[in-house]
């Protein structure tokens, strides 16, 4: 129940790795037969990536994942622009990849603006115009966010920045063979995206570069990805990013009927307990994303028991990462401090079954209980006894 951190590589795609692994395992960017043959592949599956999210393969770059893709548009940008200005503006429930970012380049002289968001978590285009000002270089808006699942209106945004001359970026990694998505008609200069949300390999990704769009690079050293991102190719992991991609675009529609169905069953399940409350969107969210607050518990405590029970899921709060700080994204769509900490993340993938659903709706009810009985915050009327002396 924690597809949104990762997906299993799909058996047939980890096959069709394995060759370039061992056989076909030259350097692409060699002269011979053997180098050759890893050329093709990395082109076809530049030709996947591409054809997933109506580009040219031309604009597809490889790069090591959602993270990387997310640093080279935000410093390429920063600093092959920064002769026209200086100003960024992002939002405040973005991933780290981006928040993190957008914080060292306020270091090296940058300035950003974090737009606030509704109680969806939901960027208003509106406000992305306002923010606009003679300096604004980039404005970098995610597609879907990774906590509570809600999907932006990336279209209307881009049209915004496209208005004023000013390039647009979308951290797209949750969204990518999950949803469609057409990079022309949702006005989109740059997006990045990660192989391993969509049952491809972990340590690939690629950032869509749109015509015209000047970026710095990233990665020094040699020549690969016509000159703009030094690194011998991750051959075995786009041969297996491509083919997991244009198998997750071709059962696109099917698997959001599944899985939005399953969604909608767990939602119903987890709702039923009382003081219990859907974050983000109710409509525009993921197919598979399911973020619920129970009042008066806290997220860990959910966590370490339903790994008991050998579920995997996820919370608002990052005690379970060290840290005591909440989730940024839950506070910025106005939830107060004690809340945001009895947050439950629940992400369904291609391999969730109903029954599987309703075990964790079962677990989920046994245990939020239990807590509740536990706490000294709860009120009577919660509780499954009266509380002891």
């Amino acid at each position: 129940m924690d597809h949104a951190a990762t997906t299993a590589t799909r058996p047939e795609v980890a096959a069709a790795m394995v060759p370039y692994m061992t056989g076909h395992f030259g350097n692409p960017s060699s002269l011979y037969d053997l180098a050759r043959v890893s050329r093709e592949a990395v082109a076809a599956a530049r030709e996947q990536v591409a054809a997933a999210i109506g580009a040219e393969p031309k604009q597809i770059y490889f790069t090591s994942g959602g993270t990387e893709s997310d640093n080279w548009a935000l410093k390429g940008v920063a600093f092959a622009r920064k002769a026209k200005g200086n100003h960024i503006i992002t939002s405040a429930v973005e991933h780290h990849a981006i928040s993190h970012t957008c914080v060292w380049l306020e270091k090296q002289g940058f300035s950003v603006t974090y737009l606030p968001v509704d109680r969806y978590g939901m960027v208003d285009p509106a406000a992305v115009e306002a923010a606009i000002t003679p300096e604004t270089i980039l404005v970098s808006v995610m597609m879907a966010n990774n906590e509570i699942g809600t999907i932006m209106p990336v279209a209307e945004i881009g049209a915004v920045a496209r208005k004023h001359g000013v390039l647009f970026h979308t951290d797209a990694v949750q969204a990518v063979g999950h949803i469609p998505i057409d990079v022309r008609a949702q006005n989109i200069d740059l997006l990045s995206l990660s192989g391993h949300k969509f049952r491809g390999p972990k340590g690939t990704g690629a950032l869509y570069i749109g015509p015209g769009v000047r970026l710095d690079p990233l990665m020094h050293g040699g020549a690969q990805e016509r000159g703009r991102r030094a690194g011998t190719e991750n051959v075995p992991g786009i041969v297996g990013m491509g083919m997991a991609l244009e198998l997750a675009t071709a059962e696109m529609e099917e698997n959001t009927r599944r899985i939005t169905a399953l969604r909608d069953r767990l939602t119903a399940g987890l709702l039923s307990i009382p003081e219990t409350y859907l974050n983000g969107h109710p409509e525009r969210r993921l197919p598979n994303n399911v973020n619920v607050v129970f009042a008066y518990i806290e997220g860990e405590s959910i966590l370490l028991m339903l790994n008991r029970r050998g579920i995997a899921a996820s919370t608002g709060s990052a005690c379970s990462t060290t840290s005591l700080e909440p989730s940024h994204v839950l506070m910025a769509c106005g939830l107060p401090h004690e809340v945001v900490h009895g947050s439950l993340r629940l992400t369904l993938g291609e391999q969730t079954t109903e029954a599987d659903v309703d075990y964790v709706i079962s677990a989920v009810m046994e245990i939020v209980q239990r807590l509740r009985d536990m706490s000294p915050l709860t009120p009577a009327e919660l509780r499954s006894r009266p509380e002891s002396g």
